[in-house]
């Protein structure tokens, strides 16, 4: 047999073997609560050429080749356990179970002992104020987590009325999106009901200019959660009028808030999320993807102070062609100049990991690129490193540790911003690029800063409703080795 045909029936076996999974994945999530991924891609929803495909994906950013008969068997094993609510990533599951010697069944029945009889949350109706970049896409991860009626579930978004087709146009751009690609399922409209529908959800469409006069519970909308996404309020005083809407709980803001509000980065402080929080900030983009790694190594070597430089893509507040702009040089074109421009991550931060306050600096430029950023971290650190120490330290912090939903590691040298369009992380370290030089560590971390952003503010909503799931295999304490 040649190499042609021998690649040939690989593949061909890899499709039935994803073929047979497709049912397990389904089941788990309709019957159980259980969503599956592989180092945070998931799962549900894949054809069986989607399934090897993200079996090659995960390779090709840098972590280990996973056989897709182990994700199978993986997968047949937790369908016979079943168990209850939870979060389960396949491919550290495949990966403890080869490092523990046990057999499978035993293995997993010790792993997944703490999600047995596991409980989903009850509902939490979510409206998204806005509809713009984020809007969708956290409207395209909303719907895509729709499972049993429990969790997160989107009912409305609320906008202002644009055009005649106005309800047409939205539906459009939720369905096609010329750098996230085409919407995963069917959308269609109610126009007499001015309603999207999208796999089946019904979100309603309400047109208003002031937050504070709608009345959710017209719409059978009760103790929402109001997800503004316009950044046209940032302080405590703006954001509150949607709390005098009827049928609207907390609201949380997809931009960096003003003081007195809690800026939150998942993974990082959402541990002081308190029920008496009405109004919460998911802070920024930027601020998501470099606070986990900035902990990271403050925990392992000390942060002493550094400089941090983000090369970002340009955003909508940008103008296409020179035109006048109330912005220092945004005014220029985005799609032929690179633009220096402020940013506050850096001191933004310092909400998150107060122990970081007055140590970072930070600077911006805008790319002609549509997504994904690349931040450079310029530190100086307490003790020495290697870039072999700081590498298999941040490694194993994506693979095992608390901030394995934040922080990813790739090693190729072929990737480029493209490859991370779709990231679920807040930040993946470039470990290729990784300098370390006594005292002076230079980080490379790119992030999606519209998808992988989206993927952190879905998760403070879970805590907000209390419907985060339970994430196993369990997070385990990184050290530095030796």
């Amino acid at each position: 047999m040649n190499d042609s045909a021998a690649h040939r029936d690989d593949w061909t076996e890899s499709e039935e073997l994803a073929e047979r999974m497709i049912p397990l994945i389904g089941a788990l999530r309709r019957e159980h609560d259980v969503v599956t991924s592989l180092h945070g891609h998931r799962l549900l929803g894949l054809s069986a050429t989607g399934l090897v495909e993200v079996h090659e994906r995960v390779a090709q950013l840098g972590h280990e080749r996973l056989p897709i008969e182990d994700t199978l068997a993986v997968l047949e094993a937790i369908h016979a356990l079943a168990p209850g609510a939870s979060s389960l990533d396949v491919a550290r599951l495949v990966a403890g179970h080869a490092e523990s010697g046990q057999p499978l069944e035993t293995y997993l029945a010790e792993v997944l002992a703490p999600a047995m009889g596991a409980v989903a949350a009850e509902p939490t109706d979510v409206v998204l104020y806005g509809f713009g970049r984020i809007g969708r896409l956290l409207a395209r991860i909303l719907i895509a987590h729709t499972g049993g009626g429990s969790g997160l579930r989107l009912r409305a978004i609320v906008v202002r009325r644009g055009a005649e087709n106005d309800l047409v146009k939205r539906a459009s751009l939720l369905l096609r999106d010329s750098v996230h690609g085409r919407f995963a399922g069917s959308v269609t409209v109610d126009e007499e009901a001015e309603q999207i529908i999208a796999n089946g959800t019904r979100i309603q469409v309400i047109y208003s200019d002031d937050p504070s006069t709608i009345d959710y519970t017209a719409y059978d909308i009760r103790d929402a959660i109001v997800v503004d996404n316009t950044g046209r309020w940032r302080d405590e005083e703006g954001l509150s009028q949607h709390l005098r809407s009827t049928g609207a709980a907390r609201v949380l803001l997809t931009a960096p808030g003003k003081s007195p509000l809690k800026n939150i980065v998942h993974g990082i402080n959402d541990d002081t999320i308190a029920d008496s929080d009405r109004i919460l900030s998911a802070a920024s983009c930027t601020t998501n993807a470099i606070t986990p790694v900035l902990a990271a190594i403050d925990e392992a070597y000390g942060v002493v102070k550094g400089h941090v430089e983000t090369v970002h893509s340009f955003t909508n507040d940008q103008n296409l062609i020179d035109n006048f702009h109330k912005g220092d040089r945004r005014g220029r074109s985005a799609v032929l100049n690179m633009v220096i421009t402020e940013t506050g991550a850096a001191k933004a931060v310092a909400k998150a990991l107060p122990q970081l306050e007055g140590k970072l600096t930070g600077s911006s430029i805008r790319v002609p690129t549509p997504d994904v950023s690349l931040a450079v971290l310029h530190l100086t650190i307490e003790r020495p490193a290697t870039k072999d120490e700081v590498n298999d330290y941040l490694r194993r912090v994506s693979l095992h540790s608390k901030l394995r939903q934040q922080i990813d590691y790739v090693e190729s040298p072929d990737v480029v911003s493209t490859d991370f369009v779709g990231s679920h992380r807040a930040g993946i370290v470039d470990g290729l690029a990784t300098i370390a030089d006594e005292d002076t560590l230079i980080l490379y971390v790119w992030y999606d800063n519209e998808f992988g952003y989206s993927c952190q503010v879905i998760r403070v909503l879970e805590v907000m409703a209390g419907s985060h799931p339970i994430v196993l295999p369990e997070r385990r304490e990184v050290t530095l080795r030796g």
